[in-house]
């Protein structure tokens, strides 16, 4: 599944560590998402969606992997 985490995380001027941490989550998970090789659990996409303030829909294209 396509996302756009790299590219919210750079316009926030957040390291890979420091969203890991927001996240509550390893660096390699946030790499892994970054990457496309993990899809996150529902829970975790909502932490995602609730750090960057945006619905999951604007986060994940299901449609574009």
């Amino acid at each position: 599944m396509r996302n756009h985490l790299k590219q919210l995380r750079g316009e926030q001027g957040w390291s890979q560590a420091e969203l890991a941490k927001r996240l509550d989550v390893t660096r390699q998970t946030v790499i892994a998402l970054e990457k496309g090789k993990y899809d996150p659990s529902l829970p975790l996409a909502f932490r995602i969606s609730r750090v960057f303030g945006l619905p999951i829909e604007k986060l994940f294209d299901p449609e574009n992997p």
